[in-house]
């Protein structure tokens, strides 16, 4: 994908993104600042928030997308500090419990869900308002290939990614009469911390070595044979927050590196 020039693309638009103090969403985060945006970046660990808001030059609200009390007071301060929203990215999400059904805890069943799926509807919920209120804007989900085809050991984070995807397309046909965009990132395995202790989390439960692991499940399995960086997924969200994807809502492109 060809990168829009820095400081153009989305000069003068408003993100939040959820998630944003580590990994793909503050890739996404800093992708969003270079190219002009005012980024406020969520999450439920303030100091480390306050580290990257500084480290990128964006503004931090500590917050739980579980709690609708929170996603409120994350855009109320949006709203105050910026004017408005025009851009947000469900990026908040945790992993799951990586198990066959039956050995499930079903406490982190319900966190899982709490967090992947409570969390983008109650976001999407109160961003609307002010992004009709704009004249219209965009509104990115991070789903998963986990969200267009199951995947053992790993039921719950792919119910939830299904989930996201099915948010996606209701809320489309929503609100595309008010302007506003709503389609989903499928990312493969991206390198980073996340990916590290779903590896981890398999090296226990299968009793392989991780390098076996991560060639034969991840790296050979995509036709480029690699892993997917934040950085990439990144600018595929670029291209949805801009007016580079005009036309296009209640989709879902998969960033993947060709893994099949």
């Amino acid at each position: 994908m060809t990168t829009l020039p820095s400081g153009a693309a989305l000069a003068g638009k408003v993100a939040i993104v959820t998630g944003g103090a580590t990994g793909i969403g503050r890739a996404i985060a800093a992708r969003f600042v270079e190219a002009g945006a005012s980024v406020v970046i969520a999450g439920r660990n303030a100091g480390v928030l306050q580290k990257t808001a500084i480290e990128i030059g964006c503004h931090a609200v500590a917050a739980d997308v579980t709690r609708e009390e929170e996603v409120k007071r994350l855009v109320a301060e949006t709203l105050a500090k910026f004017g408005g929203v025009d851009i947000l990215v469900n990026n908040a999400g945790v992993t799951g419990q990586v198990a066959k059904a039956e050995d499930l805890d079903i406490a982190q069943w319900d966190e899982t869900m709490a967090i992947n799926i409570r969390g983008t509807i109650l976001c999407i919920k109160h961003v609307v308002p002010s992004m009709r209120a704009r004249g219209g804007g965009a509104i990115i989900n991070m789903s998963s290939l986990m969200g267009l085809r199951g995947y053992p050991m790993r039921s719950a984070y792919t119910a939830t990614k299904f989930a996201v995807i099915g948010i996606t397309e209701a809320v489309a046909q929503e609100v595309g009469i008010d302007n506003i965009r709503v389609n989903a990132l499928c990312p493969g395995a991206v390198n980073g911390e996340l990916m590290q202790r779903v590896i981890a989390a398999r090296v226990a439960a299968e009793n392989r070595p991780a390098e076996e692991i991560i060639r034969v499940n991840y790296t050979d399995k995509a036709a480029l044979r690699r892993w997917v960086e934040p950085e990439e997924v990144a600018e595929s969200a670029l291209f949805l927050a801009s007016a580079a994807s005009s036309p296009l809502t209640g989709e879902r492109i998969k960033v993947d590196a060709g893994r099949m």
